[in-house]
């Protein structure tokens, strides 16, 4: 216990830490640039075959979706990210107090006048 006075058990495990990320990042790139250089590309016609949903493609897989889709899937995740703040926080209420409620319900604010503006924008209206 004594090492953790000093500190320098905090500098050995940020050492080691940065050297294992540091070879992390060196393995993926080696792996992936040998993967790109060295890679044999020979199409047949199985790898090229409709694959798992058994009909082929209507369109070409990276053509343009509309922004709409976009916005619906941005606007889903901020509202499940509420969703899971909320659970944690309805656990904890009788702990945190009135700072920790009037907290949420700014919270709560911020998202509900950004939601009121994507409605109001016509932003959800789907044409």
């Amino acid at each position: 216990m004594e090492s953790f006075k000093n500190g320098s058990s905090r500098i050995t495990y940020r050492i080691s830490t940065d050297f294992n990320l540091f070879g992390d990042c060196r393995n993926d790139f080696c792996c992936d640039g040998s993967r790109i250089l060295v890679g044999i590309r020979n199409p047949d016609a199985d790898k090229l075959a409709a694959y798992e949903c058994g009909f082929d493609a209507f369109t070409d897989a990276r053509s343009k979706f509309d922004v709409r889709f976009y916005l619906v899937t941005l606007l889903f995740i901020i509202f499940d990210l509420e969703i899971a703040f909320l659970f944690p926080w309805a656990i904890t209420l009788g702990k945190i107090g009135v700072f920790g409620f009037w907290s949420m319900v700014v919270f709560l604010s911020v998202l509900t006048v950004g939601f009121v503006y994507e409605w109001k924008k016509g932003g959800l209206e789907w044409e």
